[in-house]
C-alpha cells in the first residue's frame, strides 16, 4: 500500500486531505499536535519520529501552519520567526528528512498570499518562501520526486468562523466566485496534483482562491 503523510491534519484542509487519500487508497500518517500520530514539526526528534513511522513516503502534503497576525510596526521577533519556524522551516526539513520512492510527490501549502497580505507580513514572507522551496526542490529532487503547491484563498475553517461578520462579508465580496472554499475542495486539487495523473507536472503553483487574484 502506498504511504502518505499529512501534517496539521487534526483538522481543516490537513484532514481534508488525509480522507480524500486515504479514499485513494494511501495509508495515511497523520501528524499533528492535537491528534493522529503527535508530533511537532518544529521539532528535530519528532520529525525524526515522523520518518521512521512513515518508512517509504509517496506523498508528502506539509499542511502545518500558523498566523501571528500584526502590522510590521507592531509585530514582534517571535511573532515573525515562529511563523516562519512553522510554516516554512517545519517544510523544509521533513521534505529533506524523508526517504521517498520512485514517483512520490511533494505537495506543500503556499496561500495566495504569497502575493502580499497586509498585516501579514510574516505569514506572507512564509509562504512566498514556500512557493520558492517548491520551485528549487523541483529542480533538485527531479526525477525521482515531483514538487508541487497549492496556493488556497479564503478557505472555510475555524479561523474564518471567528471573524467579525462584517470582515468576512468584505473578503468574500472581492472573490469572483462568491463565496469561500470548503477544505474539502482543496484537498481535491491537493490529490490530484499529487496523482499520477499529473505526472509531467513538477515545480508549480496552483492557485486555487476561486478567482481573487483576479480581482481588481
Amino acid at each position: 500500500m502506498s504511504r502518505a503523510v499529512v501534517t496539521g491534519a487534526a483538522r481543516g484542509i490537513g484532514a481534508a486531505v488525509a480522507d480524500r487519500l486515504e479514499r485513494d487508497g494511501f495509508d495515511v500518517l497523520r501528524v499533528d499536535l492535537a491528534g493522529g500520530f503527535i508530533a511537532d514539526v518544529t521539532n528535530a526528534e519528532d520529525r525524526a519520529r515522523i520518518v521512521a513511522e512513515a518508512g517509504t513516503v509517496d506523498v508528502l502534503v506539509n499542511n502545518a501552519g500558523i498566523t501571528r497576525d500584526a502590522r510590521i510596526v507592531k509585530m514582534t521577533e517571535e511573532q515573525f520567526l515562529a511563523v516562519i519556524r512553522v510554516n516554512l522551516g517545519a517544510a523544509y526539513e521533513l521534505s529533506r528528512a524523508c526517504n521517498y520512492g520512485d514517483g512520490a510527490s511533494i505537495v506543500s501549502l503556499a496561500s495566495r498570499a504569497y502575493l502580499g497580505n497586509f498585516g501579514q507580513f510574516n505569514y506572507s514572507a512564509s509562504k512566498g518562501g514556500l512557493v520558492g522551496m517548491t520551485r528549487a526542490l523541483a529542480l533538485e529532487l527531479a526525477p525521482r520526486v515531483r514538487v508541487n503547491a497549492i496556493a488556497p484563498s479564503l478557505t472555510a475553517s475555524e479561523m474564518t468562523r471567528a471573524m467579525p461578520e462584517k470582515v468576512l462579508e468584505k473578503m468574500i465580496a472581492s472573490i469572483p466566485l462568491g463565496r469561500q472554499a470548503e477544505p474539502e475542495e482543496i484537498a481535491e486539487t491537493i490529490a490530484a496534483l499529487a496523482s499520477p495523473a499529473a505526472a509531467y507536472v513538477t515545480g508549480q503553483v496552483l492557485v486555487a482562491c476561486g478567482g481573487r487574484s483576479l480581482a481588481p
